[in-house]
């Protein structure tokens, strides 16, 4: 009796320990039950010398587990980069969205400005992979198809394919810090390394390797830093938040959907801070140390980092190019060889000005007529009024008086906001009118039309001048105001609608006047170019927006251009729920039996078995959670089991459902790649639960046979996924010769989807 009282004593105590040692020692160092009612049995001698024997075995066993881990680390490094980097260089021609990014990467080495609707770190890097391998950037990158030739494009590719190469790294130590399994975090390398869709899609010059590179790097420093909480601002710790906080900031300049890990580490951390707030150990000044290093380290830190890609992607593409007609004059007079650039005229408008006036949503060009009229039954049959996306001399018009001649000599008079004035369009003499006929396309709007001649018209060319947020007097100044044109007669406002007319209207962009007064960009306009020789010329510099407003400019042009985003001819677009089945892939190079052909795929073991675990993990899941809430009776192994996969697997659901639900409620247009994310942490939560389930196969059978069966059941998923990809692998390291569904084929019978196109 006094024996068990003895030992119970012991237990109690060595439980204590074993808990306060917790707040110092990572979890997976405290000792087991069993092994503390052992030692309770031991002589003082005995207990020395088994301790000095346990400790001999423990160091053995560390070094033969750390071993292990570089052994196994060693393989999949090694994996993943051979399967990347293979054929690198091929196809050596431009592929799918190499048109975009790799031109994008030659205007960075050009220092020429572009618009793209994502932010520009992962071009700035493209470019500057291109620029340290011997690229010059004078590819033109026009279509696919378009061989390479003497360019060396193969940086910018082996750049994309080495960032590509980390993910299954990542992903194999993320599994393996949740985890503490080799297993699951190798069956989470397995898929991905042998996944032709991952393969193709890290070996291009495109965005996707670039963000998952990022994302994957958050979620690993996150995890990490996670692990670092028994230390608090020790320099580990610093070193994880700091990394997590720029990566964050990497994924967020690559493309928008970085986001979704932001929101991913922000919810870890409102967690891991309502844990902190729990532990009364601690004082409030320490839980108030905990939020502001957060804030600082996962806030203001990748923000900073943010703004600070966007001021060198300023510096760089200093010079006019294909993307000044996206952003405002104001925003073009900044760039070198622009005809703003450096450019003087009057500050103010005037009457009597010759002026250009562009509309201020994306592609809403200039205000533009021509001699050509509107087809019979479009309206009235008058001159056309159009929004021209380029600079041309038909853009030009004259600014006049409600009904005068302006004055001839002397200074003239400035053009105030409420004034009612005329516009001439110069080269044809015609006046801007509207009137009650629909619009060619917008059909709830009123035609515009130019009518009259040598300025002679009528009441229908009249309009009010607004100066948006001005107020009655207001001047009107060049480049910078926000102006609205409403219409005497009708009451409607200048528009210009954003859609392409026919060809008889030479598919220029439809111009209306709105009945619909909210303000919008599509109906405010500024004045661009000014000539008025009675006035004095200021130079431009003057008006050159500051950095905060070319940056905010800058993100209202990315947002609504994403937005805009419309599938392009003969491209296949795709649904959010045809992605986790691998309902259809994309073609990435060729279409017939004579081309060398690409198409991205993910490989179908890899990607049902990713699905099925979906289904396998919210049972077990459950499962568990209904056993440890009914409180019955588990081993540790299955408490521990339950534990990883109620807290770690739900991490990696939650960072899956971040990275896939948001994309339907989208309305643009969706690819099958973007699922690319989300299939990432599919993969680490199907690691982490195969290896649960079959570790679970002691329910069925007694050891060994349940070791044997756990054993098969790991062989069977190794030796599907190798099969398949040795089957599907031309997909990714491309084919010739006959298509899929024809004899001869190299993939013969493997159109297992008749939506697949390979």
């Amino acid at each position: 009796m006094a024996k068990e009282e003895h030992t119970t004593q012991w237990n109690k105590t060595g439980d204590t320990s074993t808990l306060r040692n917790r707040k110092i020692f990572p979890p997976s160092t405290h000792l087991s039950k069993d092994n503390s009612q052992t030692s309770g049995h031991l002589s003082e001698d005995d207990t020395q010398s088994s301790n000095g024997t346990s400790a001999q075995l423990a160091a053995r066993g560390s070094v033969r587990n750390e071993a292990t881990s570089r052994v196994l680390l060693m393989l999949v490094v090694g994996l993943s980069f051979s399967t990347r980097l293979y054929k690198i260089a091929e196809p050596p021609h431009v592929c799918w969205d190499e048109t975009h990014f790799g031109k994008m990467g030659s205007y960075y080495i050009n220092r020429t400005f572009f618009f793209d609707v994502h932010p520009p770190l992962g071009k700035m890097l493209i470019g500057l992979a291109g620029y340290m391998t011997g690229y010059d950037g004078t590819f033109p990158f026009i279509k696919p198809g378009d061989k390479y030739e003497h360019h060396n494009y193969w940086g910018m590719r082996g750049f994309c394919a080495v960032l590509g190469s980390f993910l299954p790294i990542f992903a194999y130590l993320i599994v393996l810090e949740l985890s503490q399994s080799h297993t699951a975090a190798l069956i989470t390398a397995t898929l991905l390394i042998f996944d032709t869709g991952c393969i193709t899609i890290s070996q291009y010059i495109l965005l996707d390797p670039i963000l998952m590179f990022f994302i994957m790097a958050a979620v690993l420093s996150m995890v990490k830093f996670s692990r670092q909480r028994y230390r608090p601002f020790s320099a580990s710790w610093w070193f994880w938040l700091i990394l997590t906080g720029v990566n964050l900031a990497g994924a967020l300049g690559v493309k928008f959907v970085g986001l979704f890990v932001i929101l991913l580490v922000g919810l870890n951390t409102v967690w891991d801070l309502w844990r902190l707030l729990g532990d009364l150990s601690l004082s409030l000044v320490e839980i108030v140390k905990h939020f502001l290093a957060r804030v600082v380290g996962l806030i203001l830190l990748p923000l900073l980092l943010y703004v600070t890609i966007f001021a060198v992607h300023f510096v760089v593409l200093n010079k006019s190019g294909p993307g000044d007609g996206f952003f405002s004059s104001a925003f073009q007079s900044r760039l070198i060889g622009n005809n703003l650039h450096n450019a003087s005229m009057p500050e103010y408008l005037a009457y009597g000005s010759t002026i250009t006036v562009k509309n201020l949503r994306i592609a809403g060009g200039y205000l533009h007529s021509h001699w050509h009229l509107y087809p019979e039954g479009v309206g009235a049959k008058q001159q056309q009024v159009t929004a021209y996306l380029h600079k041309d001399y038909n853009n030009v018009w004259l600014v006049h008086r409600q009904g005068d001649i302006d004055s001839q000599s002397g200074t003239p008079d400035l053009v105030r906001h409420g004034d009612i004035i005329r516009l001439e369009h110069k080269e044809t003499t015609r006046n801007l009118h509207s009137h009650l006929h629909e619009a060619p396309l917008t059909k709830k709007h009123f035609q515009v039309t130019g009518y009259g001649i040598n300025g002679t018209g009528d009441t229908n060319d009249l309009w009010q001048v607004e100066v948006c947020g001005g107020r009655k007097g207001d001047l009107v100044k060049v480049l910078r105001s926000k102006v609205r044109f409403l219409h005497r007669a009708t009451g409607c406002v200048l528009y210009s609608s954003g859609k392409t007319l026919p060809k008889w209207g030479w598919e220029q962009v439809e111009v209306t006047c709105s009945p619909y007064l909210k303000e919008t960009p599509s109906s405010q306009w500024n004045i661009e170019d000014h000539i008025n020789p009675k006035l004095p010329n200021i130079s431009l510099s003057v008006l050159k927006p500051h950095f905060l407003e070319i940056l905010l400019e800058s993100h209202i042009v990315m947002i609504r251009g994403n937005s805009g985003l419309k599938p392009k001819d003969n491209e296949m677009n795709s649904k959010p729920w045809h992605w986790p089945i691998n309902y259809q892939g994309l073609r990435f190079s060729g279409v017939n039996d004579t081309e060398y052909r690409v198409y991205l795929l993910g490989n179908p073991v890899v990607w049902w078995v990713n699905l099925a675990s979906l289904g396998f993990y919210l049972i077990m899941v459950s499962v568990a959670s209904i056993a440890l809430q009914r409180g019955f009776s588990l081993s540790q192994k299955r408490i521990e089991h339950a534990h990883v996969l109620k807290s770690e697997g739900g991490l990696l659901l939650l960072g899956w459902l971040l990275h896939y639900a948001p994309f339907y409620t989208m309305g643009r247009v969706l690819y099958y790649h973007h699922y690319f994310p989300a299939m990432l942490f599919n993969s680490m939560l199907t690691g982490i639960t195969l290896d649960i389930l079959l570790k679970g196969c002691d329910l069925l059978l007694r050891p060994p046979y349940s070791d044997w069966l756990q054993r098969v059941g790991q062989m069977v998923f190794l030796f599907s996924v190798l099969y398949s990809f040795y089957l599907f692998h031309p997909l990714s390291y491309g084919m010739t010769g006959p298509l899929a569904h024809e004899l001869g084929s190299v993939m013969a019978g493997l159109k297992w989807m008749n939506t697949w196109e390979f």
